[in-house]
C-alpha cells in the first residue's frame, strides 16, 4: 500500500520542534490526497495543524509502533529516518540505560558520564566467540568480529572510532585494545598484551589534555595496528600519531589544561627523583596555568604520574631513558617562565631565572640562547646582516621552540613504545584501531580544525563507499534486483581541500612567500575559489572563509594559518639544541632520513617527518605532511575490512545519562550515521527471515495456509494476500525485503486481529457470564415454584402416595434384609467348613506328630531297657562265674582228700583183704580212669559253656549292630553329623572295652582250665601208681583202652573245635570293626551328599542310593537275627549239657558205691552208656557249629558287599569331585575366553549389562561355595600381587598408559585397575620395601598425569581415571590402620592393613592429583555443554504458541535463520546431563562426586544463561520469562529422576529462577516494587535495575517499565549489601570434597584378566 494510505486516525507522526528538535503528535482523522491540512494531537493535549502543500505531499514522517521502539539495531525499524533514530536512542539511553546501539554496520556509542559495571572479564567472555547480533550491542561486539573476521578470512582488520571531542573515543580504543589483549593471551612470558595496554596511560599522559568539551581529551590522532601470529595470538603492536596539538604547550583557553604529563610531574615535584629538575607547583609556571583551572575533580595526579612510571618500567623504558624525558619536560615548562622584555627599538631581551635551568637542564649555552631568541639573522646577496627582533617575535620564537622540542620529545617517546611492542615473531595479521578526532566546529575554528574536518571528509568517503558496497553485497546475495542508489558523495569537498588550486595548495604556495601573509591568502581564495558552490565568503567577515562539509557549513578564521602551516622555527636556535651537550636532546635535531625500527617485517612509520634544519623553502609544510600521512592511512584502511564505531556526547555539561536531542542530531549528521539510514531507507530497510515473519505474523494466516509444510511459501502466500502492491516487498532465499512502513502496517494489521481477538473472547466470556448469571436465576425460580406447588399439593394424594411408598420399602427393604441374610449365612457356614476343616488338620497333624513321637519314645526306651538289661547280665554272669569258679576248687579240694581217702583205705583194705587186693586195684585203675575222664569232661563242658558265653557276647554285639543300623537311616535324615560321631565314638568305646573284658575272661578261663588239667594229671599220676598194685581184671583193661582211644579222639575234634571257635570270634570281631568303620565312611559320605543337596541336581540318586542302602542294612539285620537264634540254640544246647554235666557228682558216688559193693562191671557198663550219649550230644553240637559258620560266611559276605559298595560310593564321590574341579576350571577358562572376546565388543551395552549380571550371581554362588565347601577356596590368598622390580614399567604401561576406559573388563569392574596398584603397593610394604614402594607410588602419579595431559579433552579417560584416582585414595585409607577409616571393614580388611610404611603424603599427593583431574573432567563438560546452553535455555521456544520473535536487524543478516540446521533445544541439555551422568555412573564414580559435578554443570547453566539475559535486551520479556521457567522445571524433573536432589544443584538456579519471575510479575505499584525488592534475595541491586531497564514488550498489550518505578526498586534496595557485579562468574569452582566411602570388594577373591596383559603378576 502506498505510504500516504497510514496516514490514519491514531497513528503517530513527529512535526519539527525548535526546543526537542521532533515532537509526537497523534493523526486525530484520516489524511486524504488533497487536504491541506493535517489534524494532530500533540502530547500535551492540544490541538495542532499541520500544514501540507497539495502540490508537493510533504507529510511529516510516521512514528514506529512502541513494539519496535528501543530496538538493539535502528535498521530494524519499520520507519528509518532521523526522528526515529533520535528517539530509539534517547529511549535506550535515558530509560533502558543502553549506552551501545547498531545503526547497521555502525556501533554508535553514547557518553554516559559514569563508570558503568560493563567491563569487567566475565563480559568480556561472555562476548567472546558469540555473532555479533546474538547478544546485545557493545564494543566488545565489534572488537570480537574483528577478531572473528581476521581469523576466518584471513585479512586484516580496521576499528574506526570516531567522534567530537568527550565523546569517550579514547575510552572505547582503550576497552577495544583491552578486549584483544584479554581473548588473545599468547601465554608466552613477554607479556606482549600488557605491554599493548600499558602503551595507553603514556600516550594519553603526553597527548591528552583537559578541554572544555572533554577532561580526557585526545589532541592527537592514533591508529594503532595489533599484530598477531598464526594463532592469532597478540605478539606485538605499532602506533602511529597524526596531528598532534602542539599549540597547546603554549596556550590553554580558559577552563582548560596543558598536557596531563606537567601537571602529574608538577604534583611529585617533591619526591626525590625530581628534586634536580626544580620543579614548582602548576600554578607558577606560565604554560600549565593559563587555563586558569590545573585539577581535574575526581583525577588524582599524583597517582596518575605513579601509574605512568609503572607504565614506563613495564614497556622496559628505563630510568635514564625517563629521567631524560622528565628533564626535557621540566625545561619546557622552565622556557614557559621566560621572560622577554622589550629593550626599546623593537628589541627585546629575556630576562629569567628559569633561563639557566633551562639551559642546565638541556646541556645548552646560555648566550648563544639569549641572543637567536632575540635576534635573527638575515642573509642578503653580499651580506650576512643580524637583527634583532620585538617582544612579540621573540616571545613567538620562544613559544616555537617549546613546541618543537615537545613534538619531537612526543615522537621519540612513541617510537620507544613501539620498539618496545616490535613483533618477535612474523606478523600474520594485525587488526588497526584508529582512534581519531571526529568532526568539529566551534565558534572560532582555525587550522587544527580545518585538518580534523578535511580527515572526518576523507573518512566519510570510505564509509559512504563502504556501506553502498555492503547493501550491493546483501541484494545479489539474496537474488534481489539491485537499483541505482543516490547517495551522498563528498568528492567535490575533497577537491576543494586537496586538488590542484585547491585550499591545501594555495595555502602552500603563500607559505613560500616570505612576505606572505593570511590576509594575502584569503583574497587568493576569494579569487580562485568563488566559483565554488561549496566555498562561501562570509557577508560580516572578511578574515573568514565558509567551507559546506557533507556535515555542516563550517566558517574558518585566516589568522595563524600560514603560521601553523610553516611551523617554522629558526635554524640558529635549531643549531644551538644540536650543540647541546645533552646526547638525549642532541637526537632530535639530527639531520638523517627517516629512521625506521629494526622488526621482522613491523615498520613504523610516523605520520609526521622530522623537520629538515636545511633550507626553509625544502621543508615540508605541515598540510602536505598531514595530507600525505592521511593518504597513507586511507590506502591502509582501504586494504583492511573496516569497523565503525561512532561516539556521541549526549550533553555538553558532562551529566550522566542526560539527553540533549540538538547536541546529538547534531552529532548524528555529522558522524555518518543518518547517511547510513537514508541509504537504507531509499530501498528496502526492514529485512525478516522467513522463520521471523512466519512466528511474528502467523496470527494473519488462514488455517489453509498455516497446515501447509513450506513456511517459505506460506509466508510469500499470505503476504501477497495482505499487500498487493508487489513493489512494497521483495522475496529473497533467506529473507523478505519490505519497503519503508510496511512491517508498520503488517504490526497494525496483526494489532487489529489481535483486537478483534480479545473482543471475541471478551464477547463469549461476558455471554457465558450472562448465561451463568441467568441459568442460577432460573434455578433458583424453579425451586421456589416446586416448594410453592408442593405445599399446596401435599393433602390425600401426597398421603396416600406416602404410604404407598412405606409399603414398598418396607417389602423391599424386607426382601434385601433377607437377601443379605442368607449371603451371610451362606458365608458362615462357609466359614465354619473351612474353619473346622483346618482344625481338624490340624489336630491330625497333632495326633501324627504325638504318634511318631511315642513310637520313638518307644524303641528308643527298649533300646535304654536292652542297654541296662545287658549291662545287669554281664553283671550276673560274673558274679556266677566267679561263684562256679570257687565252687569248683572247693569241690577238687573235696576231691583230693576223698582220693586221699581212699588211697588210704585202699591201703588198708590191701593189708587186711589180701584176697582181693588185684581185683581190687583193677577196679581202682578203672574207677580212677572213669573219674579222670568225668574231670576232663567237666572242664570241656566249663569250656562249652565259655564258649556259649563268647557266643552270648557276640550275640549281643550282633543286637547293639542291629540296633545301629536300625538307627542310621534316621541319623542320615537328621543330617546331625557330630551328634552322630559322637555315639558312635561312645558305642565303639563300649564295644572295645566288652570286647576287652570278654578276653580278659576268656584267658582267665584258660588258665583255669589248665589249672584243672594239671590236676587231673596229678589224678592220673595217682591213679598210675595205684594200678601198679591192682592188676584185676585184664578184659577190663581192654575196654579201658578202647574207651581211652575213645577219649583221646573226642578230647582232639574239641581242642580242633575250640581253636576254630576262639579263630571265628577274631574274624567276626575284625569284620565287626570293619563294619564299623564302613558305616563311618558311608555317614560321612552320606552327610557329604546332603550338603551337596543344596546347589547339585543329583538328589534323586543320593535317595535310591539311600534307599538301596537301607535294603542292604534290613538284609544284615535279617542275617543277624537268623545269627542271633542260631546263637540261642546254641546257648539252650549248652544249658543242657550242662545240666547233665551235674551227675558227675552222683557217679562218684556210684563209683564208692560200687566200690563198696563191688558192682564193677555195672559200674563200667554204665558209664559207658553215659559216654556214648555223650558223644551224641557232641556231634549235634558240632552240625549246629557248622551251621553258626555257614551263617558266619553269609555274613561275611554281606559285610564284603557293603565294602565293595561303599568302595563304589567312594570313587562316585571321588569322580564327581573331580569332574567338578574340572567344570570349575573349564568355567573359569571360559570366563577368561569371553571376557577376552567380549572385550572386543565395546558398543554392545546391553550384552555388557548381561555380562555384568552374570558375574555377579557367579560371585555370589562362589562367596556361598566359599563359605559351605572347604574345596570352592582352594588356596587362601592374602590379596596381594608380586611383581619384579624390573616389571614395573610394564605395569605402568598396561594398567595406566595403554589401558582404554571402554573395554569390557574395565567396564565389569570399573575400579579395577585402582585395586591392581594397591595390591601392589601392599606387597610392596608387605616387604618392607622402601624403595620399591615410592618408585610405584612416584610411578602411577607419573602415568596417570601423563595420560590426563596427552588426554586433556577426553570425557571417558577423565571419568575413568577419577573415578580410580579415587577409589585408589579410598583402599589407601581404608587399609592405611588408622581407627577413623576401619570403622566399616571386615575382620579380613583389618586383618589386611599396610604394616609398615605411612602413605599420608602420597595420599595428599593423590588427592592434588585427584582435584587436578576433577577441574579438567569439569572444564571438559563445560566446554561440551556450553554451545547447547544458550540456545537451549533462552533461544529455543519449549512452550508452543508463545513466541518471543522480533525483527533483528542488519546483525542478523550474515546467519541464515531459514535453513534448517540443528538447533539446540532444552532436551539437548538434557541429554547431554544424560550422557554425562550416564559416563560417571559406567566408571564406577561415587555417588557424592556425581552429585558435585553435576551441581557445578548446573551452576555453569545458570550462570551463562543468566549472563545473557543481562546482555541480550531481547530476552528480557514476559514471555521469555515463562520459557525460561519451564526449562527450569526440565532441569528439576531430570535431577528427581536421576535422584540427585541432595546434590543441591537446582538452588545454582535461584537466580535464573527468579529472574525468571521478575520478568513476569506486574511492575508499576509500589507493592510491585516491595515484592521485588522482597522475593529477589538471589539478585543484587544492580542486577535488578539492569533487568528492569531492560525489559521489553513483546506486543503492544505489554507495558515498559517506568522509570520512577526503578527509582522505587532502586530505593528500596539501596541498603542491600553485597556484590555490585552486573555478571556472575562462569569460571568459578566450587569446592571439591572426596569423602571417604569404604569398599566391600574382598581383594583376595579379585582376578585380574589376561586381556589386560598382567602375566607377570602372581597372586601371593
Amino acid at each position: 500500500m502506498a505510504l500516504s494510505e497510514l496516514y490514519t486516525e491514531y497513528n503517530r507522526v513527529w512535526i519539527p520542534d525548535a526546543e526537542h528538535v521532533w515532537r509526537s503528535a497523534e493523526i486525530l482523522r484520516d489524511f486524504h490526497v488533497g487536504d491541506n491540512v493535517l489534524e494532530l494531537l500533540l502530547e500535551d493535549g492540544t490541538e495542532h495543524h499541520y500544514p501540507v502543500d497539495p502540490s508537493n505531499t510533504r507529510l511529516p514522517p510516521l512514528r514506529n509502533p512502541d513494539i519496535l521502539v528501543g530496538e538493539n539495531d535502528l535498521t530494524a525499524l519499520s520507519y528509518l529516518h532521523e526522528p526515529a533514530v533520535l528517539h530509539n536512542l534517547k529511549v535506550r539511553f535515558v530509560e533502558s540505560r543502553i549506552i551501545y546501539t547498531y545503526c547497521g554496520i555502525i556501533l554508535v556509542a553514547v557518553n554516559p558520564y559514569k563508570q558503568l559495571p560493563i567491563y569487567g572479564d566475565a563480559i568480556i567472555h561472555a562476548y567472546s566467540g558469540q555473532n555479533m547480533g546474538d547478544m546485545d550491542p557493545h564494543i566488545f561486539a565489534v572488537a570480537e568480529e574483528a577478531y572473528k573476521q581476521m581469523a576466518r578470512n584471513h585479512k586484516n582488520q580496521s576499528i574506526i572510532v570516531s567522534g567530537e571531542s568527550g565523546a569517550g573515543k579514547t575510552v572505547s580504543a582503550r576497552y577495544t585494545m583491552r578486549y584483544f589483549a584479554v581473548v588473545s593471551k599468547s601465554g608466552s612470558k613477554t607479556k606482549v598484551e600488557d605491554k599493548v595496554l600499558a602503551s595507553n596511560p603514556i600516550t594519553e599522559a603526553i597527548g591528552n589534555a583537559k578541554t572544555t568539551r572533554n577532561d580526557n581529551s585526545s589532541r592527537f590522532g592514533k591508529y594503532t595496528e595489533i599484530s598477531f601470529d598464526k594463532k592469532y595470538q597478540i605478539i606485538g603492536a605499532n602506533m602511529r600519531t597524526y596531528l598532534l596539538e602542539k599549540s597547546r604547550v603554549v596556550f590553554q583557553a580558559d577552563y582548560e589544561r596543558n598536557y596531563h604529563i606537567f601537571y602529574q610531574m608538577c604534583s611529585c615535584a617533591h619526591l626525590p627523583e625530581f628534586k634536580n629538575l626544580r620543579l614548582l607547583s602548576a600554578d607558577n609556571f606560565q604554560y600549565t596555568s593559563m587555563g586558569g583551572d590545573i585539577t581535574i575533580e575526581g583525577v588524582d595526579d599524583k597517582k596518575d604520574m605513579e601509574e605512568t612510571l609503572r607504565t614506563f618500567s613495564l614497556l622496559g623504558l628505563n630510568k635514564d631513558f625517563q629521567s631524560d624525558v622528565f628533564k626535557v619536560l621540566a625545561a619546557i615548562l622552565h622556557l614557559g617562565n621566560v621572560e622577554i622584555r622589550n629593550s626599546g627599538d623593537d628589541k627585546s631581551s629575556p630576562s629569567d631565572p628559569h633561563l639557566a635551568v633551562f639551559c642546565e637542564l638541556l646541556g645548552v649555552r646560555a648566550e648563544g640562547l639569549v641572543r637567536w631568541l632575540c635576534h635573527r639573522r638575515i642573509v642578503l646577496v653580499a651580506e650576512t646582516v643580524v637583527k634583532p627582533v620585538p617582544k612579540e617575535r621573540a616571545v613567538n620564537a620562544r613559544d616555537a621552540l617549546a613546541k618543537q622540542i615537545y613534538a619531537h620529545l612526543f615522537d621519540c617517546i612513541i617510537n620507544r613504545i613501539n620498539t618496545a611492542l616490535q613483533a618477535p615473531g612474523k606478523q600474520h595479521a594485525f587488526i588497526g584501531v584508529l582512534d581519531i578526532y571526529g568532526f568539529e566546529t566551534f565558534d572560532i575554528n582555525s587550522f587544527e580544525q580545518f585538518c580534523i574536518n578535511y580527515a572526518n571528509e576523507k573518512l566519510q568517503q570510505q564509509f559512504n563507499l563502504h556501506v553502498f558496497k555492503l547493501e550491493q553485497e546483501e541484494y545479489m546475495k539474496e537474488d534481489i534486483p539491485w537499483t541505482l542508489i543516490d547517495f551522498y558523495d563528498n568528492q567535490p569537498v575533497i577537491d576543494l581541500i586537496e586538488a590542484k588550486m585547491g585550499i591545501l595548495d594555495l595555502l602552500d604556495e603563500e607559505c613560500l612567500f616570505p612576505q606572505g601573509t593570511d590576509q594575502s591568502w584569503l583574497q587568493k581564495l576569494y579569487s580562485y575559489l568563488d566559483a565554488n558552490h561549496l566555498f562561501e565568503k562570509p557577508r560580516l567577515s572578511s578574515q573568514a572563509f565558509v567551507v559546506q562539509h557533507f556535515a555542516d557549513k563550517v566558517e574558518y578564521q585566516c589568522k595563524g594559518f600560514l603560521e601553523k602551516n610553516r611551523d617554522t622555527l629558526y635554524e640558529e636556535l635549531v643549531d644551538i639544541l644540536r650543540d647541546s651537550k645533552f646526547p638525549f636532546l642532541v637526537n632530535f635535531f639530527r639531520e638523517e632520513a627517516q629512521r625506521t625500527v629494526m622488526g621482522k617485517g613491523v615498520k613504523v612509520k610516523p605520520a609526521r617527518p622530522r623537520v629538515k634544519p636545511a633550507n626553509k623553502q625544502l621543508r615540508t609544510s605541515v598540510g602536505e605532511k598531514f595530507r600525505s600521512s592521511l593518504s597513507l592511512l586511507m590506502e591502509t584502511l582501504n586494504a583492511t575490512t573496516p569497523h565503525y564505531v561512532r561516539c556521541i556526547k549526549p550533553n555538553d555539561e558532562k551529566l550522566p545519562f542526560e539527553y540533549d536531542s540538538r547536541r546529538v542530531v547534531q552529532q548524528l549528521r555529522a558522524c555518518g550515521v543518518l547517511e547510513t539510514i537514508r541509504i537504507s531507507a531509499q530501498s528496502y530497510p526492514s529485512r525478516w527471515t522467513y522463520i521471523e515473519f512466519y512466528s511474528r505474523y502467523s496470527i494473519l494466516m488462514s488455517h489453509q495456509e498455516a497446515d501447509l509444510n513450506d513456511k517459505k511459501q506460506t509466508c510469500k502466500n499470505v503476504l501477497q494476500r495482505l499487500i498487493q502492491d508487489t513493489n512494497q516487498y521483495k522475496f529473497g532465499r533467506t529473507k523478505i525485503f519490505f519497503r519503508a512502513g510496511q512491517v508498520a502496517y503488517l504490526e497494525k494489521l496483526r494489532l487489529d486481529r489481535l483486537r478483534e481477538a480479545c473482543i471475541t473472547i471478551q464477547k463469549h466470556v461476558r455471554g457465558w457470564s450472562q448465561r451463568r448469571k441467568y441459568l442460577c436465576m432460573r434455578e433458583a425460580a424453579i425451586i421456589l415454584q416446586q416448594y410453592i406447588r408442593g405445599k399446596r399439593t401435599i393433602r390425600a394424594a401426597a398421603l396416600k402416595q406416602g404410604w404407598a411408598a412405606v409399603m414398598i420399602q418396607r417389602h423391599w427393604r424386607g426382601y434385601r434384609v433377607r437377601q443379605v441374610y442368607q449371603l451371610v449365612r451362606l458365608a458362615s457356614i462357609t466359614i465354619q467348613a473351612f474353619t473346622r476343616g483346618w482344625m481338624a488338620r490340624k489336630q491330625y497333624r497333632k495326633m501324627l506328630k504325638e504318634h511318631k513321637a511315642l513310637v520313638l519314645q518307644k524303641y528308643c526306651r527298649a533300646w535304654l531297657a536292652r542297654r541296662r538289661f545287658q549291662t545287669m547280665r554281664r553283671l550276673v554272669l560274673n558274679v556266677q562265674l566267679s561263684y562256679r569258679v570257687q565252687q569248683l576248687r572247693k569241690k577238687i579240694e573235696e576231691q583230693n582228700k576223698e582220693n586221699r581217702g581212699l588211697v588210704e583205705r585202699l591201703t588198708s583194705l590191701a593189708n587186711t583183704q589180701s584176697q582181693a587186693v588185684d581185683r581190687l586195684q583193677v577196679l581202682e585203675a578203672q574207677l580212677e580212669k572213669t573219674t579222670n575222664q568225668k574231670a576232663l569232661l567237666e572242664a570241656r563242658e566249663k569250656k562249652a559253656q565259655e564258649d556259649a558265653n563268647l557266643v552270648k557276647s557276640f550275640g549281643s554285639f550282633i543286637l547293639i549292630i542291629q540296633i545301629v543300623l536300625k538307627n542310621i537311616p534316621g541319623r542320615i535324615a537328621e543330617n546331625n553329623t557330630e551328634i552322630l560321631r559322637e555315639d558312635h565314638e561312645k558305642e565303639m568305646e563300649i564295644l572295645k572295652e566288652e570286647i576287652k573284658r570278654l578276653k580278659e575272661e576268656r584267658i582267665g578261663l584258660n588258665r583255669k582250665l589248665e589249672e584243672v588239667d594239671q590236676m587231673n594229671s596229678d589224678l592220673q599220676e595217682q591213679v598210675i601208681q595205684l594200678t601198679k598194685h591192682i592188676k584185676i581184671i585184664p578184659e577190663l583193661r581192654r575196654d579201658l583202652s578202647s574207651l581211652q582211644n575213645q577219649r583221646n579222639n573226642v578230647d582232639r575234634k574239641m581242642k580242633q573245635q575250640c581253636e576254630q571257635k576262639s579263630y571265628d570270634a577274631e574274624d567276626l570281631l575284625a569284620a565287626f570293626e570293619g563294619l564299623q568303620k564302613a558305616t563311618r565312611f558311608q555317614m560321612l559320605e552320606n552327610h557329604q551328599r546332603e550338603q551337596r543337596e543344596s546347589y547339585e541336581s543329583q538328589v534323586e540318586g543320593l535317595k535310591l542310593k539311600v534307599d538301596h542302602l537301607q535294603n542292604e542294612s534290613s538284609k544284615l539285620q535279617n542275617l543277624f537275627q537268623e545269627k542271633s537264634n542260631v546263637n540261642e540254640n546254641i546257648r539252650q544246647e549248652v544249658s543242657r549239657l550242662s545240666s547233665e554235666n551235674s551227675v558227675i557228682p552222683e557217679l562218684k558216688l556210684q563209683v564208692s558205691e560200687l566200690q563198696r559193693q563191688k558192682h564193677e562191671l555195672e559200674v563200667h557198663v554204665e558209664a559207658q552208656n553215659k559216654e556214648l550219649s555223650f558223644l551224641s550230644l557232641y556231634r549235634h553240637f558240632e552240625e549246629k557249629a557248622e551251621e553258626l559258620e555257614e551263617v558266619k560266611r553269609e555274613l561275611q559276605s554281606q559285610v564284603e558287599e557293603l565294602e565293595e559298595e561303599n568302595d563304589h560310593l567312594k570313587r562316585l564321590q571321588q569322580i564327581e569331585s573331580e569332574a567338578k574341579s574340572k567344570l570349575r576350571q573349564e568355567t573359569s577358562r571360559l570366563t577368561a575366553e569371553n571376557m577376552d572376546f567380549e572385550e572386543q565388543l565395546d558398543q554392545k551395552d546391553r550384552l555388557i549389562k548381561k555380562l555384568q549380571t552374570q558375574i555377579k550371581s557367579l560371585e555370589t554362588s562362589q562367596k556361598g561355595t566359599d563359605v559351605t565347601s572347604a574345596s570352592a577356596v582352594p588356596k587362601d590368598y592374602l590379596g596381594m600381587l608380586e611383581y619384579k622390580r624390573e616389571d614395573e614399567p610394564r605395569l605402568i604401561q598396561n594398567i595406566i598408559l595403554d589401558l582404554k576406559p571402554k573395554g569390557v573388563v574395565v567396564n565389569v569392574i570399573p575400579g579395577l585397575p585402582a585395586y591392581i596398584l594397591f595390591m601392589c603397593v601392599r606387597h610392596a610394604d608387605y616387604l618392607n620395601d622402601e624403595a620399591k614402594l615410592k618408585s610405584l607410588m612416584n610411578a602411577i602419579i607419573g602415568g596417570v598425569k601423563n595420560v590426563i595431559t596427552s588426554h586433556h579433552k577426553d570425557l571417558n579417560l577423565l571419568s575413568f581415571w577419577l573415578s580410580n584416582m579415587y577409589l585408589l585414595l579410598n583402599s589407601l585409607k581404608q587399609y592405611s590402620g588408622e581407627e577413623e577409616f576401619m570403622k566399616q571393614s571386615t575382620p579380613r580388611q583389618k586383618k589386611n592393613c599396610l604394616r609398615n610404611f605411612d602413605l599420608s603424603e602420597h595420599r595428599q599427593i593423590l588427592s592434588d592429583l585427584a582435584i587436578h583431574i576433577y577441574h579438567r573432567f569439569i572444564t571438559v563438560m563445560e566446554k561440551t555443554l556450553t554451545p547447547t546452553i544458550v540456545p537451549g535455555m533462552l533461544e529455543h521456544e519449549s512452550l508452543q504458541g508463545i513466541s518471543s520473535m522480533k525483527p533483528t536487524g542488519f546483525r542478523k543478516r550474515s546467519n541464515s535463520i531459514y535453513e534448517d540446521l540443528d538447533t539446540y533445544t532444552i532436551s539437548s541439555i538434557i541429554q547431554q546431563l544424560s550422557d554425562f551422568h550416564s559416563t560417571m555412573t559406567q566408571h564406577g564414580m561415587e555417588q557424592g562426586l556425581i552429585r558435585q559435578a553435576v551441581k557445578q554443570l548446573f551452576f555453569l547453566v545458570g550462570a551463562i544463561t543468566f549472563n545473557n539475559i543481562m546482555l541480550r535486551k531481547d530476552m528480557c520479556s514476559c514471555r521469555k520469562g515463562m520459557q525460561i521457567r519451564c526449562n527450569i522445571s526440565y532441569l528439576e524433573e531430570w535431577l528427581k529422576l536421576k535422584d540427585l536432589q541432595g546434590s543441591n544443584a537446582i538452588d545454582t538456579l535461584k537466580p535464573l529462577s527468579q529472574t525468571a519471575w521478575l520478568l513476569q510479575v506486574n511492575k508499576s505499584t509500589d507493592d510491585d516494587a516491595k515484592e521485588i525488592s522482597e522475593k529477589c534475595t538471589e539478585l543484587n541491586p544492580v542486577q535488578i535495575v539492569k533487568i528492569l531497564n531492560s525489559y521489553t514488550p513483546i506486543d503492544d498489550f505489554e507495558k515498559r517499565v517506568t522509570s520512577s518505578f526503578v527509582r522505587k526498586v532502586q530505593s528500596l534496595l539501596q541498603d542491600r549489601e553485597g556484590s555490585t557485579h552486573l555478571m556472575l562468574d562462569t569460571g568459578y569452582r566450587f569446592q571439591v570434597t572426596f569423602p571417604f566411602c569404604p569398599s566391600s570388594q574382598a581383594l583376595e577373591l579379585l582376578q585380574v584378566p589376561s586381556s589386560l596383559r598382567l602375566d607377570f603378576l602372581t597372586k601371593i
